[in-house]
Formats: structure tokens, C-alpha cells, sequence
């Protein structure tokens, strides 16, 4: 695997002089070595020296722009690659005007927190049943080399091998219904998203990517199952709800009991106890409004 190197560089604007000297001065020595040879019939100390004016000026101008061609400049939070005739020479990271060899090739590269928000991908989850995900990854480029030496597309693999980590997560935890304290994708988010970036950073770590978060964004059942599956909610919303009422109106039958009993209101043998609970679990667990019916008898008629 590739290693980044950070080397630096030269000046820009030491350069920016001596490049500048080159290509305003070469133009003068031409022009002069122009006008010798004008003045100059045959082959004269004074022609002669006009051929060696043009020759330092075309060279001179030449060279101008060889050195020209070494400048770059990089913003905060930037990059930039050096190769040298295929061969990696360094990584220049710090911000400014620069100068390098021009013969190298330079690659900018940004360090800046990027943000993939990945398309919503219909999976299965532990139990086989189909569901639709979607994440959002912030990552960054931490090691330069890795990234443009060891993959061909560093921001293709980024996205390619977080659907292949999304997939293989949805395909780890149930949805809503696992086993007895199992984390499921609906109810151990934090854990589920830890998880998911546990993951990526392990996949991206050899195209020098860092996973700075990742988290869920959408999450629900497929289109197909999703009536079924909020049918079954509602089921299990409604007998949770009956436990409660139940729950409820045994502690409240209870509580009447033993304050007659304590009070000494009224003294109830066993089956005058069973009808009073009767009654007042169909009054408090009853859909409906209770309606009284007065009884002139005893409680047996």
C-alpha cells in the first residue's frame, strides 16, 4: 500500500522574480541581437554577436516559460500530488504560492468534509423481509497517496463500497422484531450507526479515506409489506394497550375491595366479591359507556 510523504517546496514568488526576469529581459536581448545583425555586413565580430543575442534570447524566453509552468498555488485544507515521470515524490499540504519542478505532475486533491447521501437501496433484513434504507456518510481524504495510487476512483469507491456496507448491515439486524434484548435497526440507532461506520472505515481505509460519521437517514418497510406490517403494528399497539387497561382496572378493583373492607362499609362472602370484580372489570374494560342497571333485589337477583 501507498504511504503519503510531505515534502516542501520552493516560493512562489522567489520564483515569480527570476521567471519574470527571463521573460521581459529575453524579448530586449533579442531585439538587440536583431539590430547587430542589421548593422553588421557579413561575418563580423558584430554580426556574431548578434547570433549569440538571439540565441540567449529565444533560449532566455524559453526557459521563461519553463519556469512558468511550475506554479501552483493551494487553498486551505488542500493538497497537492508531486510525481515525477510516474514516480511519487511527496504530498505539499501547507496553504500558499509555490513552486515546484515543472516537469512534475501535480494533482490537487481537497481535505475538506465531504457529505455522500446515499440513494434509499431496497434490502432484506436479518428475517428476510424487504426494506428500504438510506444513509448519509461525511468522510475525508486523509492519506493522498492511498487515495490516487491504490484505487482508480477514489470518490467512486467511496460511493460503491458504501451501498455494499449498507446491504451487508440491513442484512445483520432485524428491522423491528428480533430476539429478546437484540438490537434492531429501528430501535438501536446509535448502536446501528456505530456499527455502520465501524464498517466503512474498514472498507475505505485503503483508499486513505477517514469516516468522520455515518448514520441512517431513511428507514421503513418496502411498499409490498408495508400494509401488512402496519396492520401488525396496530394489532401490537391495540393488545398493549389492553394490558394496560387490564393492569389497570385489577389494581382499581382491588384498591375498592380493600377500602370496604378496611372501612368496614359493607362484608362481601366470596361470590358477592366474584360479581362485584365481574362487574367492575366489564365497567372499567368495556369499549363502551357503561349503563347502570338498578337492582331492587339482593345481589343474587
Amino acid at each position: 500500500m501507498s504511504r503519503e510523504m510531505t515534502v516542501k517546496v520552493s516560493s512562489g514568488w522567489t520564483k515569480l522574480g527570476q521567471a519574470l526576469m527571463f521573460l521581459l529581459g529575453s524579448p530586449i536581448v533579442l531585439f538587440t541581437g536583431v539590430g547587430l545583425m542589421a548593422n553588421s555586413e557579413g561575418a563580423t565580430p558584430g554580426a556574431f554577436a548578434g547570433l549569440i543575442c538571439l540565441f540567449l534570447g529565444v533560449v532566455g524566453f524559453a526557459w521563461g516559460l519553463v519556469l512558468s509552468a511550475g506554479f501552483f498555488t493551494l487553498q486551505p485544507n488542500g493538497a497537492c500530488l508531486l510525481s515525477l515521470f510516474g514516480e511519487y515524490r511527496g504530498t505539499v499540504r501547507e496553504s500558499g504560492f509555490f513552486w515546484a519542478n515543472p516537469f512534475m505532475t501535480k494533482r490537487k486533491l481537497s481535505l475538506r468534509s465531504r457529505s455522500l447521501e446515499g440513494a434509499k437501496l431496497k434490502v432484506n433484513d436479518k428475517q428476510g423481509n424487504p426494506i428500504e434504507i438510506g444513509i448519509v456518510v461525511v468522510w475525508k481524504v486523509e492519506d493522498t497517496a492511498q487515495a490516487v495510487f491504490d484505487v482508480e476512483n477514489y470518490e467512486q469507491f467511496v460511493q460503491i463500497q458504501s451501498e455494499t456496507a449498507v446491504r451487508h448491515l440491513a442484512n445483520s439486524y432485524a428491522y423491528d422484531h428480533g430476539e429478546e434484548h437484540e438490537i434492531t435497526l429501528r430501535s438501536g440507532v446509535d448502536e446501528v450507526s456505530t456499527a455502520l461506520r465501524a464498517e466503512l472505515q474498514d472498507r475505505l481505509s485503503k483508499a486513505g479515506v477517514h469516516v468522520e460519521e455515518a448514520r441512517l437517514t431513511h428507514l421503513a418497510y418496502a411498499p409490498e409489506i408495508a400494509g401488512v406490517m402496519l396492520r401488525r403494528q396496530q394489532a401490537e399497539a391495540v393488545i398493549a394497550a389492553r394490558q394496560k387497561i387490564v393492569h389497570g382496572a385489577v389494581s382499581m378493583v382491588q384498591m375498592a375491595l380493600t377500602e370496604l373492607a378496611d372501612k368496614d362499609i359493607v362484608r362481601l362472602d366470596d361470590d358477592r366479591k366474584a360479581a362485584m370484580v365481574n362487574n367492575l372489570l366489564v365497567i372499567l374494560c368495556g369499549e363502551g359507556e357503561a349503563h347502570p342497571v338498578l337492582n331492587t333485589g339482593t345481589l343474587f337477583n
